[in-house]
Formats: structure tokens, sequence, C-alpha cells
């Protein structure tokens, strides 16, 4: 058995693990010399071993007692024979975290958000996984992924402050009250930070349906801090702050380091491309441009919000459309209709189900939307039409409902209007893929494309 036990009903795997190998472990051998560096010299090296081996068996074993002051810790020998058949699930420190055997060659993936030190065997992760996800689904709870940057907020550096923003500089919110503020220069990183309209009440209500990690490419002291910023209190996230040093792979997000199976993991993010082995798991968000630098960034030649002084709407802007989402995905997948075995359900399913039901009725055509060599069932936009329920024909006949299209003097467009038909802009079918419904053809007409 290893030291990563199952975990509590009140806390997650990384919780568990962050617990019991920073607080247990190392206050074992900093009980023993507060200041004591573990690379200081080979006696010191080899005490600290002892102590942590020890420790990590009553733990394990369930010995260890606690008295009024501190943890007493019994001696407890490995035998060698348990040190030569030990699976080694675990390192920490190159130190096995079942049995304490230093191994140079630690494999396994590295947890580093959970621990600096810490990689986990594929079996040892199966297993936390099993375990988390058993107590998770007991409290009727699913995991959800979080991106930071244009999903939950925006920051740009304060040297990319254009002069139409340099009122923000004189409106930034008290650092005193965090939970109250949604504007934040944070000097130290030379950076601005404004979190999206609603993100506070949309954090308090996932909460109760999920268990939350945040999951960023950007570097671990920014995560860090914007954790801080989102979660004050530390109540929503605690250890479970992924950054880009945990990714296995580069350029891309992975759920390889969330302790979740993957058929509970519901994933926010504004970038499909960094979860090419999750896109069923993903909700696309629209993006957050507050700042202008976010602007120039995707290649917008457009006033950002700060430069326009005003922001997105909270009780119908993009995170209260995909809170509503996300309770009905949650409700439907503990529905009691379908019995009460959880662990059987696969919310990837649910979220597919759902999606199609935005535009089930309609059967569009595309016109002059993408070329005619392009191979079209391949094109993002008929696939997005797809998920979202809709039948796709390459030609035009009676039972078409849409014609999507760029230009309106097309013959395809033209037959859309003589035959009563919806003609309308791509935008139309993104926006109804963003806010998960059907959004009103008139909001997104079409004009004709001036003849050079």
């Amino acid at each position: 058995m290893s030291v990563a036990i199952d975990s509590p009903v009140n806390s997650s795997s990384s919780d568990d693990f962050l617990a019991i190998l920073d607080a247990e472990l190392d206050s074992a051998s900093s009980d023993q010399s507060p200041d004591l560096d573990i690379d200081a010299n080979e006696d010191n090296d080899v005490e600290i071993e002892r102590i942590k081996r020890r420790k990590v068996s009553e733990i394990v074993n369930g010995e260890e007692v606690q008295s009024s002051s501190s943890y007493v810790v019994a001696e407890v020998e490995i035998d060698e024979d348990v040190k030569d058949s030990c699976p080694h699930p675990g390192f920490l420190r190159d130190m096995c975290i079942c049995c304490g055997k230093r191994m140079e060659d630690s494999t396994g993936v590295a947890f580093g958000y959970i621990h600096k030190d810490l990689r986990l065997g594929s079996d040892e992760i199966s297993r936390l996984r099993n375990a988390d996800v058993r107590a998770l689904l007991r409290r009727k709870k699913l995991y959800l992924v979080l991106d930071l940057d244009h999903t939950l907020l925006n920051s740009t550096r304060l040297e990319d402050i254009n002069a139409e923003e340099e009122y923000l500089k004189g409106q930034t919110d008290s650092f005193q009250d965090i939970s109250k503020g949604s504007l934040f220069r944070l000097d130290m990183m030379r950076m601005m930070t404004k979190l999206r309209p609603f993100v506070r009440t949309f954090l308090q209500e996932a909460s109760n349906l999920f268990e939350m990690y945040i999951y960023t490419m950007g570097e671990r002291p920014y995560a860090i801090e914007m954790a801080k910023l989102l979660d004050p209190g530390s109540v929503y996230f605690n250890s479970r702050v992924i950054s880009q040093a945990d990714c296995t792979q580069r350029h891309q997000k992975g759920l390889d380091v969330v302790l979740g199976q993957e058929s509970a993991v519901l994933i926010l993010d504004d970038t499909e491309a960094v979860w090419q082995k999750h896109k069923e798991n993903l909700i696309l968000m629209e993006r957050y441009h507050y700042f202008s630098s976010s602007c120039r960034q995707f290649g917008f030649n457009c006033k950002s919000l700060s430069e326009l002084k005003g922001d997105e709407n909270e009780a119908n802007g993009a995170l209260a459309t995909v809170l509503g989402v996300m309770k009905s995905i949650h409700e439907k997948f503990f529905d009691p209709e379908h019995g009460d075995d959880f662990a059987g359900r696969d919310v990837r399913q649910v979220l597919k189900q759902i999606r199609k039901e935005v535009l089930k009725d309609c059967k569009i055509v595309f016109s002059r939307v993408f070329s005619t060599k392009y191979q079209a069932a391949n094109h993002h936009l008929w696939k997005m039409a797809e998920q979202l329920g809709a039948k796709c024909s390459i030609e035009v006949d009676s039972s078409v409902t849409h014609v999507v299209s760029t230009d309106a003097g097309t013959d395809k467009s033209r037959w859309a209007l003589q035959h009563g038909k919806f003609l309308v802009h791509p935008r139309w079918l993104e926006a109804a893929n963003y806010m998960w419904n059907r959004k009103s053809e008139d909001e997104f007409p079409v004009s004709r494309t001036k003849s050079k």
C-alpha cells in the first residue's frame, strides 16, 4: 500500500498528497533540525532518509498517534524483503513513497503542483483516480478544469497600456479586500489584471457541483498570483493550480496531470488547439478581450472593452451562460431516473447530447465560406454545425433551413432569399457555439460583396 491513501470524502487526492507528503514527511525531519539542508552532507541525508522512511511506514499502517503538542513517532523498521518486493508507486526526491528506498532512475509522471519533488507511476495514478472519483461521485460532484487567460480574466503588461487606457491606473482595486475587487495592478509583476464579470459568482456556484483545477500555460508564479485574486480565501483550488512547467507535452495541456477520471472531467478554455487529446471534454469559451494588448495579440483591429470604457454583461455574459450549461450537464449526469451507478456514466457523452440540442432542427448549406477545393466535411464550421446538432449539405433543397454565407450575391444566397430561407453570416454559427442557444438570425445579416 502507498502513502497516498484513499481520499477522504471532503478533499481531493492532490490535497491529500500535499498534506501528507509536505506536512507529515517534512514535519518529522524539521522536528529534528529546523534548518537542516538534506543535501548538506551524507550524514544528514542518511538521517532524513531514515526519518522519512519511518514516517512513511507509520502513515501507511495508520499507526501515527497525535499527542497534545505533536505527533508521536514510533520507530518502525522496514524489512529489506519489503523493499525488494515494493512496486515503488511513486517517488519523493528519488525516494520511494512506500518503502523509502532511493532510486536513481525514478520514473513516472511529475506532479510538481502537488509537491515539487513528487513523481507517480501509472498504477498509482490509476489507483488514486479511481479512489478519488468514487469519493467525488458519492458527493454528486464532477471535476472542472479552468483556464485563466481570456477565460476567467485578462492580463496585460503595464508598458502595453495605451493612452486610451491610462485612466485604468487610477481605478485599480485594493488588495486589502480582494474579494470585492476586479481590477488589480501587480507592480511586482509589472502587470494589470482584470477579472471577467460574474467570475466570483461563477466560482462560488460551480464549487458546489465541481472540484476545480486551474490549468494555465502561464508560468507558475503568475498562476499562483492569479489564483490569489480569484480565490483569496483558498476555498476553491487549494493546491490544484497547474502551470506550464507541469505539462508533459510541449504546447499542449493534458489530463494526465489531473487526478480525476477523464469520464468525469469538464474543461473550460478559450483555446481548443491545446487540448488535442481531450476535445470531447472541452467547453470552448469566447475570449475575454478587456485590454487593447489582447486584441492586438489575436490580430483584431478594433477597440478593446477598456478603450470603449465598457465590459461584458454580468447577467448574460459568457460565464453566466456557461454556468447554466454546466448546471444542465451536472443535472443530466446525476439524473436519478438512470439509477445510481454514477461510475458507469461519462460526462463527455452528456456534453455531446446537450450540445446537439442547440441547432437540432436546422439544415445548413454553406456558400463562399470555404474554397470549393476544400473538403467541406473537414472544415471547422461544418464540424461545428454538426456538433451543435445541425445537418449539413453541399446542395440546396426544400429541407434546407439556413444558408451560411459571407456574400449575399452568390447563387445559393439568392436562392435562400427567394425561398424564404434564413441567410446568415458564419458568425451566427460561432455565436450559437459560444452561447449554447440558437441566436436570432436577424442579428447576423449578410451583405453583398462589392465586385473589384
